[in-house]
């Protein structure tokens, strides 16, 4: 609902001329010097309803973007206490850098491209968002699904975010070199190729100075999967970057 701003009433006040005869009324005569403050507060009048009415499109045009990440247990702070997680750590440095958006974690543990992808069309009705983040496909990868439905999911997922008119980062994950040197580089390869077939913007791979550290084993938590708190700075370092290309400026 619309609040007016107050706005002042103004009262004219009436002569009268002095009664004659018969009561014939006298005309009154107007020069046009008394008709100016009249035409002043009109004038004032007018401005404060203009201002009245243009208060809610300036609200509007404050609303910050909304940026959706979609994800699994890396998303969604899995044994972290809640709000440590780089989710959330991204909201707190766009914060500090004054950079007006709002991140919305639509993330759950164990999801995988195809929980991701049915989920999908109510959080873009529901979130409306500018940028959409998809951090999936690793749980596809540990339970031997087909690298080729994977890649569907995530093509699918693109394009429905486009089409409801955000910009998409996808955030690459990587297997561990157990799974054979060439399962390892067709994962990879599948985000890469999603992001060139739909023209969206792709981070290589979200854990970037954690998995692939000298010492990385001091940011993962006890099941060597799950990246701990010492972890999560780095991962929105790494986001941050790409992020910010997508907002609107």
């Amino acid at each position: 609902m619309v609040t007016m701003h107050p706005l002042m009433h103004v009262v004219s006040a009436c002569v009268r001329e002095p009664s004659v005869p018969f009561s014939i009324p006298i005309p009154m005569t107007t020069s046009p010097s008394a008709s100016l403050p009249r035409r002043r507060v009109s004038g004032f009048v007018c401005a404060l309803l203009a201002c009245a009415f243009a208060t809610p499109a300036l609200a509007q045009t404050a609303v910050p973007p909304v940026v959706l990440v979609v994800g699994d247990s890396i998303s969604a702070e899995y044994g972290l206490p809640r709000g440590s997680g780089w989710v959330s750590l991204l909201q707190k440095q766009l914060d500090a850098d004054k950079i007006k958006a709002k991140v919305i974690n639509a993330s759950i543990s164990g999801d995988t491209t195809a929980g991701g992808r049915a989920r999908l069309p109510q959080l873009l009705k529901t979130h409306q968002p500018k940028v959409v983040l998809l951090e999936l496909g690793a749980n596809d990868a540990l339970r031997g699904l087909p690298l080729a439905q994977t890649q569907a999911n995530l093509t699918s997922m693109t394009q429905l975010a486009k089409k409801s008119g955000a910009k998409v980062l996808l955030l690459g994950m990587q297997v561990p070199p157990n799974y054979g040197a060439s399962y390892t580089r067709q994962f990879a390869q599948v985000f890469t190729d999603v992001g060139k077939a739909e023209s969206v913007a792709v981070l290589p791979f979200l854990l970037k100075g954690v998995a692939d550290a000298p010492n990385a084993l001091q940011y993962f938590q006890s099941d060597r999967i799950h990246p701990n708190a010492r972890a999560q700075a780095t991962i929105a370092g790494n986001v941050l970057p790409e992020l910010r290309k997508l907002l609107p400026k």
